[in-house]
């Protein structure tokens, strides 16, 4: 009897990060499904309602949709849309009624991953509000990674330092030169390279890794890093 293709489900899978983790993990053998606010994707998500497709009939979920689009200070509304933008993501959907555990044991869902930031554990100067953000994240992860472990479900977090996306290349030159110049590696580190982190913790070798933060940055949480413009 032939063995049942395994299915992940990635967010904000269009371009950049989820793009790159989509490829690998379909390169990997798995049937990918991605969805994303964005044209081209298999899902269109649907903020107004909050929708998101069933986690039942996945074997892996990678939660990497998220904004980076700031590159300073936000006010206060600003900073509240975006920590709920974050919170929006389907492994926040775990989080919510003591049934989860005993639904998803007889699931098919084994494999989370929430791509998060170094700046989670490092911080961002000028960047509080995706800051906060991505460290509340951490503690989703740890505390659904602790819920879940009996049903064989791990939940781990990968953060990535400065990636070179579109978005990022994209960043004003002197804030992307200041940016690079201050990187202990001496460069970005790539979407692949995010990728193949994830292809990891969704495989059957990552079974007893769970509830961990991987940064792969290249060292940039050592660093002096800022995003915003140099103050003087």
């Amino acid at each position: 009897m032939t063995e049942a293709r395994r299915k992940a489900l990635v967010t904000g899978a269009s371009r950049g990060i989820g793009a790159a983790i989509a490829q690998r993990l379909a390169a990997d053998g798995l049937e990918v499904v991605t969805l994303d606010l964005r044209e081209g994707c298999d899902i269109a998500l649907d903020v107004a309602r909050d929708e998101f497709p069933p986690l039942d009939d996945v074997d892996v979920c990678v939660a990497n949709a998220g904004l980076t689009t700031t590159i300073a200070p936000r006010p206060p509304h600003d900073r509240r849309a975006m920590a709920a933008r974050h919170r929006r993501q389907p492994h926040g959907r775990l989080s919510h009624g003591s049934g989860v555990p005993r639904r998803h044991a007889r699931a098919r869902l084994r494999r989370i991953v929430v791509i998060s930031s170094v700046a989670a554990i490092a911080g961002l100067p000028g960047q509080v509000a995706y800051a906060a953000s991505k460290a509340g994240q951490l503690g989703m992860v740890r505390t659904l990674a602790g819920e879940n472990a009996g049903h064989g479900i791990t939940v781990n977090a990968i953060l990535p330092g400065l990636v070179a996306t579109e978005q990022v290349l994209a960043m004003p030159a002197d804030v992307r030169e200041r940016a690079s110049s201050s990187l202990p590696s001496g460069r970005m580190v790539t979407p692949a390279e995010i990728a193949a982190a994830v292809a990891f913790l969704a495989g059957e070798d990552a079974a007893q890794v769970n509830g961990q933060t991987i940064a792969v940055d290249g060292a940039a949480s050592l660093s002096q890093l800022t995003l915003g413009s140099e103050r003087r």
